[in-house]
């Protein structure tokens, strides 16, 4: 009897002992605390990330007012505009091609605010930037957004989304207060901003040019070196890295990749061979992934922005723009960001390897630029020149690398066009000289 007690004892022990390690293995959670203390390598990142409108933004504001134009390309002015547009909420979208007889009228007619964007922007990437009311609306890409205020007593508000390459209209609306504000708080103070002149290039396109004198800063930075170790942690699996320095120039390579590093051309360059080119892709992806690839390391290392793309070559570019809002330039590439995309890949990475944290402040001084309608006269009085092949003229900043030991990196002011699809520049000196490009 004593031994049948002894066995239900320790059967009901043994079940008792069971219950308490399946209840411990059903509700066990790792301690994460003390793993996220332990050896874990950290995200890669150079700069911070840069939230979407800082990197898709117009670099210029028009408002044509009683046949007249004015403009600004200043960052702050451009900041203020779109913060406000960012707070509108646009509704009621749709194709509106077809109901619109003269595109180039549409777009600079009086009572017209135009935003102009330097390359095509996917309306599907900058949903994130502006409020839709609709969950679902047409895709297409634009370059200009109109706002008309010239009927603001109207029930509703009128803005429309513009290709002016592809001639293409998306017309939305807003509640007409919001409208109310922006013409109280922009467009009836348009002549505080810089007075611009239209140059009819063909019937489709119409080059508006800032007129009378221009005084910028020349700048000079002492430039900061961005690590090439962060870089290869970045783009390379680490453990399969082997490095190496040829003639001066830092390289590192895996079985499939290479990236080189040179410090006197201040340029880093990232390849990665693939053989999955041959596929459809879309702007929009194709624009996004560049986007987030740089911010997964930080690679914002200056105010750049979105500037062009290529669908068909899968390249995308951003341009350094001065604080002020001028666009840099460099005949090294030194000024960009390029990117090649595989399928699933990026393919090239070329960038400079510098950031401008470093202004020289004594070494600041102002420059006297010729007007607009002295460089658009040159340009007419050229043999080679043809009207329908100008695109652009705009002041700017050419980046230069001084020769000294220092290595200082120079922001000098100039005038700069879009002709043929491609830049040239017009320097002061070029005025009584050849001009770069047209040649």
């Amino acid at each position: 009897m004593k031994y049948e007690n002894s066995k239900s004892v320790i059967l009901t022990i043994l079940i008792l002992v069971s219950i308490v390690l399946t209840w411990n293995l059903w509700t066990y959670q790792p301690n994460f605390e003390m793993m996220e203390n332990g050896n874990v390598v950290a995200e890669v990142t150079l700069k911070e990330k840069q939230e979407l409108h800082k990197i898709i933004r117009p670099d210029l504001a028009l408002f044509h007012s009683n046949g007249d134009h004015y403009g600004t390309t200043h960052a702050v002015d451009l900041d203020k505009i779109m913060g406000e547009i960012r707070k509108w909420s646009f509704y009621d979208v749709r194709n509106y091609t077809d109901e619109v007889e003269d595109v180039k009228e549409l777009v600079h007619g009086n009572g017209n605010a135009e935003l102009v964007f330097p390359a095509e922007v996917p309306i599907e990437i900058y949903r994130s930037v502006l409020k839709f009311e609709e969950k679902r609306i047409p895709a297409f890409n634009f370059n200009r957004i109109i706002i008309n205020v010239e009927n603001s007593e109207k029930e509703e508000g009128t803005v429309y989304f513009i290709s002016a390459d592809y001639q293409q209209v998306f017309v939305s609306h807003i509640s007409p207060g919001l409208l109310n504000d922006f013409n109280r708080n922009f467009f009836k103070n348009t002549e505080q901003y810089q007075p611009y002149f239209a140059y009819e290039a063909t019937e489709q396109r119409t080059v508006f040019i800032p007129d009378g004198q221009w005084e910028m800063v020349k700048y000079t930075y002492l430039p900061v070196v961005l690590n090439s170790e962060a870089f290869k942690e970045a783009l390379f699996d680490p453990s399969f890295v082997q490095r190496g320095t040829v003639s001066g120039i830092e390289e590192y390579s895996d079985v499939s990749s290479k990236m080189t590093v040179n410090h006197d051309t201040n340029m880093l360059l990232y390849v990665n061979p693939t053989r999955e080119t041959d596929y459809v892709d879309n702007a929009y992806d194709l624009l996004m992934r560049s986007i987030d690839f740089i911010n997964g390391h930080g690679g914002w290392t200056d105010p750049y922005r979105y500037v062009e793309k290529d669908v068909k070559r899968k390249s995308v570019k951003f341009r350094l723009y001065s604080t002020d809002g001028y666009p840099v330039f460099n005949e090294s590439g030194m000024s960009e960001i390029q990117e090649v995309w595989g399928r699933d890949e990026i393919t090239k990475y070329v960038r400079p390897n510098i950031a401008l944290e470093l202004p020289l402040t004594t070494e600041m001084e102002n420059v006297t630029l010729p007007s607009g309608s002295e460089v658009m006269g040159y340009l007419k009085s050229r043999k080679n020149f043809k009207p329908e092949l100008l695109e652009q003229l705009v002041l700017g900043y050419e980046m230069k690398r001084d020769t000294g030991v220092n290595k200082l990196i120079l922001l000098e002011p100039a005038w700069f066009y879009r002709y043929n699809q491609s830049w040239g520049q017009i320097t002061k000196e070029d005025l009584g000289g050849l001009l770069h490009g047209l040649e």
